[in-house]
């Protein structure tokens, strides 16, 4: 059974002729340069499963099979797939693929990626939930391999569509050979050509393309964190597209004749996560600074309190200028496996002073969030905003801002140094088994589950309902348990949503893009405007 993502609802028309794929010989020899609003933390494919990450290894290599703008799977390497029984799939390369180096893509280097992907050392955010389930991989021959796995997967196809595909000589590979582009040989629409950590990526068109060689001779991803400069530089037109257009500028955008703006419904949710495995956790007090007998995040009652603290409408209204969507759930409407059961809660601060009473903590408490500030649009001040707002209902709430790779290797493990953070999850998989399995499954990195449960959440209920939707066969009953899930999680108040994101590109007047729900900038995607 091939998983087909479901068509997401859009909030902003997009121009039709902006949709066509042009690639005009009179563009053929121009370059591109976009500007990029997150820092990659890694070039190695397999290294650390992030969307800026992914985006820029999507341009070298291929996956057997790809995501178009609204997650739905077509082929990519593989040119056909099916399943020949519940735990067996039968995948058929495309003939005549070659590596950049001109080596043939075969089905023993599709064995090799597999293979690496549990053994890259140190990750802080590892793939191993894509390819947790597979028992063995057989090669039949060149262009043909089947993949059993320990029990019924309905979705590996499209957890493949998440690991890249490189040659199998590269299977021992280190993330240091990656950076410095010794293993940067993949098959994708760009040869890799030099990365500056910090500063840009730079690429060659691939000519011999198999999906099409690209409209662009040299693509510059350029990494712009500061949301002021990544403007200057579009208007300057030191640069043809930037991600993340910042809200506070889209009017000024919008007015100008000779730029454009591309939207759409992101994947990705915004929202607390909370300690919840310590029986004492670093970062809370009482409200005189003593310190408290009990975390005060292990009550649901406390974590209730403060999802019915914040004001999502306001956050929403004020500080996203309307390009955001109030959450109650982990995932958009729209996308597979969305509970339909959870509307953004309402706003009641009485009732969260209420529930903090029955809690034992009449006058509250003091307590640190943390937050990256250059990472998701707006972040610092929904941070910011949030604080204040659990401030009023008696949790003195003190926000910490910082880089975000500081936030992963703080918040995460080993160290879990945080009680509460601000965080956001997008989507690889386009459906709501993409977040459950990711953030709120207890963490078994042996098995791929809650690797980044940063948190250390535990249900085992929930568990067994994650487990039971991730084997079921049947879209109709996935569904179900996806959405139940979902539910039975928001019941328990695990984490805390906020918003999910609108993602938001502005080019030139002389450019088209097709705006992506998983976020990607993709210069393949990018094409001169008719």
């Amino acid at each position: 059974m091939r998983h087909l993502a479901p068509r997401l609802r859009l909030h902003w028309a997009v121009p039709l002729a902006a949709l066509l794929v042009a690639t005009a010989k009179t563009a053929m020899a121009q370059s591109l340069t976009l500007a990029l609003a997150a820092t990659p933390t890694a070039v190695d494919p397999h290294f650390h499963n992030l969307v800026p990450n992914n985006a820029i290894a999507a341009h070298v290599f291929d996956r057997l099979v790809h995501q178009d703008e609204r997650q739905a799977l077509t082929p990519g390497l593989a040119e056909s797939w099916h399943a020949l029984s519940d735990t067996e799939w039968e995948f058929r390369l495309r003939g005549g693929v070659a590596f950049h180096d001109g080596s043939p893509v075969e089905a023993e280097d599709v064995a090799a990626s597999l293979r690496r992907v549990p053994a890259v050392p140190n990750s802080p955010g590892p793939f191993t939930q894509f390819v947790r389930g597979i028992d063995s991989v057989e090669v039949l021959d060149a262009r043909t391999l089947r993949i059993k796995t320990r029990g019924p997967q309905p979705l590996l196809p499209t957890d493949l569509s998440v690991i890249a595909i490189i040659p199998r000589r590269f299977e021992t590979a280190s993330t240091a050979e990656f950076r410095s582009g010794a293993a940067m040989i993949g098959s994708g629409p760009f040869r890799f050509e030099s990365f500056t950590p910090g500063d840009r990526v730079v690429l060659a068109r691939n000519d011999a393309y198999w999906g099409g060689a690209p409209a662009w001779a040299r693509a510059t991803l350029r990494i712009v964190p500061n949301d002021s400069a990544r403007v200057a530089g579009l208007l300057a037109g030191d640069v043809d597209g930037i991600e993340a257009a910042p809200i506070s500028q889209l009017d000024a955008l919008q007015r100008r004749q000779d730029m454009r703006l591309w939207r759409t419904t992101s994947n990705r949710v915004m929202f607390i996560s909370f300690d919840t495995f310590r029986e004492v956790t670093p970062e809370a007090a009482a409200r005189d600074g003593q310190p408290l007998p009990a975390n005060p995040l292990r009550d649901v009652r406390v974590r209730r309190a403060i999802s019915m603290a914040i004001n999502r409408p306001a956050i929403v209204e004020r500080l996203m200028s309307g390009q955001a969507i109030a959450a109650g759930g982990l995932l958009a409407e729209g996308f597979f496996g969305a509970s339909p059961h959870l509307p953004p809660p309402a706003f009641d601060p009485d009732g969260a002073r209420r529930l903090l009473r029955e809690a034992g903590y009449p006058n509250g408490f003091r307590l640190t969030i943390h937050g990256p500030n250059d990472r998701f649009p707006n972040d610092e001040q929904i941070l910011q905003a949030v604080a204040q707002m659990l401030t009023r209902v008696g949790i003195e709430l003190r926000a910490e801002a910082m880089p975000f790779n500081i936030i992963l290797s703080q918040g995460g493990p080993p160290n879990h140094a945080f009680s509460a953070m601000l965080l956001g999850w997008g989507s690889n998989t386009g459906e709501a088994s993409s977040p459950l399995r990711g953030l709120l499954a207890t963490p078994d990195r042996g098995r791929g589950l809650g690797v980044a449960n940063r948190g250390r959440y535990s249900n085992p209920a929930l568990d067994e309902i994650i487990i039971r939707a991730l084997g079921t066969v049947d879209d109709g009953s996935r569904r179900a348990l996806l959405e139940e899930a979902q539910d039975r999680a928001m019941a328990d108040q695990a984490l805390v949503p906020i918003l999910y994101q609108v993602n938001i590109w502005a080019t030139r007047n002389t450019l088209a893009y097709v705006p992506r729900a998983d976020e990607f900038t993709l210069a393949r995607f990018f094409t001169p405007a008719h």
